[in-house]
């Protein structure tokens, strides 16, 4: 789903929620309007990574490199769980959702490589 998308469909759930009132409508709606601009910088940082991350598959494919690295992923994780941890976001969580990036660049190298 396009960035856009993921805007406007966040748009209109916030369009459907129950108000309580004209303060409250505003606090919401206020809420909800930073939640969308961080949902929005979300989608483009994963953008600008996985171009990144590209460039690093393409390279990987042209020197023949394996599409994985185990002990960077490892290494990053950790750093990342470390991160979340003084963040206070759960580093379960951030792991998760490491991991499931991980697991689509490494999706992608396969197939920058032919496989």
């Amino acid at each position: 789903m396009a960035s856009a998308e993921l805007l406007l469909l966040s748009h209109h759930m916030s369009d459907t929620t129950p108000n309580s009132g004209p303060a409250g409508d505003q606090k919401l709606a206020s809420f909800r309007k930073s939640i969308d601009n961080i949902d929005a910088a979300i989608i483009h940082m994963l953008a600008e990574r996985f171009r990144i991350t590209q460039a690093v598959g393409e390279y990987k494919a042209k020197v023949t490199l394996p599409p994985a690295d185990p002990a960077r992923e490892q290494r990053q994780i950790e750093r990342l769980r470390k991160l979340s941890e003084e963040a206070d976001l759960d580093p379960e969580f951030s792991e998760k959702f490491l991991r499931f990036i991980i697991e689509e660049v490494i999706r992608h190298h396969e197939k920058a490589r032919g496989g």
